[in-house]
């Protein structure tokens, strides 16, 4: 072999070496670029945007009773011999009355429980909702009072401050601290009632199969049991109980509305958080604590209806 060919051999290796290469970086590219595509395109799908609520419960304009028995009307389809089989559901239960966290395991007994919603019913005034949490019953219930105890103490804290530092004696001076003091009192009653383990919780979430669900719908004290197979991550969920004392139509008023209780964000978590079971029977974890409601700015104070117990109106966002 002359000089020349031995100087083309390894030159035309080279190429073809340099051809192989560019041709497997090029395949690497496409198929990073279609992974990239599908994963965008699977994170688009409207049925996992994060952005998309699923509302369970009673809405604006809605007669409670005829919730209830829209509620009964679903849980009868799905226990009924000749519907498909149906795994375990979410559901909405609604309480009778305002229990203590202690009558809590008899009523739920058979079902997962995932978060209860309480309010300390007092009368003549418009009180929070507050979301627990729940993986313990009814130790989580307790926990998760004594929280919102804390919390309402912090609130009483900020109210009377906000009014020692009015000064004046004007009549809208005089209307704003009677409001703070009347927010403040407000306060320091609730925090007493979740510190005494109150008969507050009128509401839970729950996992079950269809039977299992229509046990717990059948005990004394249970008001109804609205069960929402379309629910598949609690995050992405709002839940709204009819309180105890609403019997009838649920006006577009806030005074009279239920109040919105949204999943996520609103919650008082428990000391330890405490996982739930999802959809696919994997844990996840709580949400993390809230910050409190805000306050009433004392401008609003001033300027509001001769109506010093009115609390500040609640947000109202639209329900399924």
């Amino acid at each position: 072999m002359g000089p020349a060919e031995r100087v083309r051999g390894p030159v035309a290796g080279a190429a073809v070496l340099r051809a192989v290469i560019g041709l497997a970086v090029v395949s690497a590219f496409a198929l990073l670029l279609a992974a990239i595509w599908v994963s965008q395109h699977d994170d688009a799908s409207p049925s996992e945007n994060p952005g998309d609520l699923v509302r369970v419960g009673v809405v604006q304009g809605q007669s409670v009773p005829g919730y209830l028995d829209h509620a009964r009307e679903e849980l009868s389809a799905l226990t009924d011999p000749s519907a498909p089989a149906a795994g375990d559901t979410w559901a909405l239960v609604s309480l009778t009355n305002y229990v203590t966290p202690g009558a809590l395991p008899a009523l739920l007994d058979g079902a997962g429980v995932a978060q209860v919603y309480t309010r300390v019913p007092l009368a003549g005034k418009h009180t929070q909702v507050v979301r627990i949490p729940v993986y313990r019953l009814p130790a989580d219930v307790m926990s998760g009072m004594l929280d919102a105890a804390l919390q309402r103490d912090q609130e009483k804290a900020e109210y009377l401050q906000l009014g020692r530092r009015l000064t004046g004696d004007d009549a809208n001076v005089a209307r704003a601290r009677r409001a703070y003091e009347s927010a403040a009192a407000q306060a320091g009653a609730e925090a007493d009632a979740y510190r005494s383990g109150c008969a507050c919780v009128f509401a839970a979430v729950i996992r079950a199969a269809p039977a299992a669900l229509q046990v717990v719908a059948d005990r004394p004290g249970v008001r109804g049991v609205d069960p929402a197979p379309e629910v598949r991550r609690l995050d992405h969920t709002e839940f709204r109980p009819p309180l105890p004392e609403q019997d009838g139509t649920i006006p577009a008023e806030p005074s009279g509305s239920p109040i919105p209780v949204p999943n996520a964000g609103s919650a008082i978590a428990s000391r330890t958080p405490a996982p739930i079971l999802s959809s696919s029977g994997l844990p996840v974890t709580s949400d993390s604590p809230a910050s409190p409601e805000p306050l009433p700015d004392p401008s609003a104070a001033t300027s509001s209806a001769t109506d010093e117990s009115a609390d500040p109106a609640p947000r109202e966002p639209s329900a399924r």
